[in-house]
């Protein structure tokens, strides 16, 4: 099993969404995985892996466009609408993960450790109050962007 040598965790103050907070985990004091979105769902606390947003090429000019554009950001021209695979439920898949847990044992580990950490930097916070400040090192500097610089 992954052996999970840090986790981190910084909330997002004054949250609009259901992103509650970003996570930084390392795993065996050689990998570090960031990015990871701590998510309020309907029925519980989730964990999204880091993702990037797909995209694909202008056929008039090969310019590289997201799959949601609808004119190429190089040369203008008029991009078709579906043009993207879709997932199990029949939706655009607009995003591809770029680390995940390749089996569920792994996705549950990981899972808990990142929530576990999630759920004591949040009573921290609450006890701490406006005063709170977050798991970021001096060394370290958060962008307010969602990611550790």
């Amino acid at each position: 099993m992954l052996n999970i040598t840090e986790v981190r965790v910084k909330l997002i103050p004054e949250q609009r969404d259901k992103l509650l907070a970003f996570a930084s985990v390392t795993i065996d004091d050689a990998l570090v995985i960031r990015d990871i979105k701590i998510i309020e769902g309907g029925e519980r606390k989730f964990v999204a892996m880091p993702s990037r947003k797909i995209c694909d090429r202008c056929v008039e000019c090969g310019g590289k466009n997201y799959v949601r554009a609808r004119f190429c950001s190089d040369c203008g021209a008029r991009l078709e609408v579906e043009r993207t695979e879709s997932d199990e439920r029949g939706r655009a898949r607009l995003y591809a993960d770029v680390a995940h847990p390749i089996n569920q044992d792994a996705r549950d580990h990981l899972s808990d450790a990142i929530l576990e950490a999630y759920t004591q930097e949040a009573a921290r916070a609450a006890e701490q109050g406006e005063a709170y400040k977050g798991a970021v090192d001096d060394h370290e500097a958060w962008d307010g962007l969602g990611a550790f610089a």
